[in-house]
């Protein structure tokens, strides 16, 4: 329960702001001219999704075992009319009867998915789709602009090793992974805009069928990834003094020559604690997309604020509302890894001379290392002497 907690604290604020039913409360409505029932101010307040306070309906549902206490006449259901039924259905506070068993069946009316989709079919493909066009036209305008950056004075020409195997094949496994998720998820979430109109219904079927087997099952690779890197690497990016220098410097933008660094510099360290974080966060958000009966996050996480901020937010939610919530912020976080990872990719391939090398094949130049790393140069030139005097 501490780590559904955990987890789930982390992915919960922005899903909140994009609640607009959380955001704004329905103004007062007088029902007395309507004998208590709904208004036409009810109904426009539902469909702006503002918060209504339904207790008017939903507690209205007749008194079917106590028929003998009502003086009214009583109807051909007795002490509840099928008004009295259907607001029992529409609250999920009826006796419903069905041959399978579970924790959604019972829930008839659920109406969050009108919401829900349109907050995933608008503003989550625009402002997401926008955010991934932006990065990739900005690493344009920098690279032409900048240039790739160079070794200064030119390559040493000899190597040094700068990562293990065992660490290339840890990032090769959470990169390449990550890479198919995000390309499957995007065929997931936008495929039905942009890919039907070129491929047709039937292609884009077959497509997204096959996207969705991949998305599932490259989950667990991405996250055997992260465990690795996150065990192999926590040591080198534990942040220190130095890490101010390198930011004040811009890495090296600022200024003359390059910041001093160990085996990673703050850049890397912040890219670091982003992957760790956000991954762990998208991990968890999947697996309840995977298992939402056996890993609900958001009432937890809902108790948990209310808790500790006094807030008010629903803790009893069906199935389809943590399959929502939990589908909104798995979207999110990956669309800000994504761009985040672009910056990454941008400067260990074109941007930089020599950077692919550390994970091409674990050898960089020596020239190069001593400029970006030259306290971890340090550092692996004096346990050779060592080993060599030895």
């Amino acid at each position: 329960m501490n780590l559904k907690v955990f987890g789930a604290v982390i992915l919960t604020l922005t899903a909140l702001m994009f609640n607009p039913a959380l955001a704004q409360e329905a103004p007062e409505v007088d029902r007395t001219a309507t004998g208590g029932a709904q208004t036409l101010e009810d109904i426009m307040a539902r469909q702006k999704q503002l918060e209504v306070d339904e207790s008017f309906r939903s507690e209205n549902l007749g008194n079917p075992e106590n028929a003998a206490a009502i003086d009214e006449p009583l109807g051909t259901l007795g002490g509840s009319s099928q008004s009295d039924q259907w607001r029992g259905i529409r609250y999920n506070e009826a006796d419903i009867q069905t041959v399978t068993r579970g924790p959604a069946v019972d829930v008839l009316i659920q109406d969050g998915g009108m919401p829900w989709y349109k907050l995933r079919e608008g503003p989550m493909i625009t402002y997401g789709g926008g955010a991934l066009i932006a990065i990739i036209v900005l690493l344009a305008v920098f690279y032409f602009v900048r240039g790739k950056i160079m070794i200064d004075g030119g390559p040493a020409g000899t190597t040094i090793e700068r990562f293990k195997p065992v660490e290339r094949f840890g990032h090769w496994l959470l990169a390449g992974s990550f890479v198919a998720l995000g390309i499957t998820g995007l065929i997931t979430l936008m495929g039905r805009s942009f890919l039907i109109p070129v491929l047709g219904p039937d292609a884009f079927s077959a497509l997204a069928i096959g996207s969705k087997w991949v998305h599932n099952n490259v989950a667990w690779a991405f996250m055997l990834g992260l465990v690795l890197t996150f065990v192999m690497w926590i040591a080198h990016n534990i942040p220190n003094k130095l890490d101010w220098q390198w930011i004040k410097q811009g890495g090296g933008f600022i200024g003359k020559g390059h910041p001093s660094a160990k085996k990673f510099n703050a850049g890397q360290k912040i890219v670091f604690w982003m992957v760790m974080i956000l991954g762990f966060s998208v991990s968890l958000s999947g697996l309840s997309l995977l298992f939402p009966f056996q890993m609900p996050m958001f009432s937890d996480t809902f108790g948990f604020f209310n808790s500790i901020l006094g807030t008010d937010f629903p803790t009893v939610l069906a199935p389809h509302e943590e399959m929502q919530y939990a589908n909104i912020w798995h979207s999110i976080v990956a669309f800000v890894m994504m761009v985040a990872i672009m910056a990454h990719i941008y400067i260990g391939s074109v941007g930089m001379e020599g950077a692919f090398d550390a994970m091409g094949n674990g050898q960089v130049d020596l020239e190069w290392a001593r400029q970006h790393h030259d306290l971890w140069v340090e550092e692996v030139e004096a346990k050779q002497g060592k080993r060599g005097s030895s």
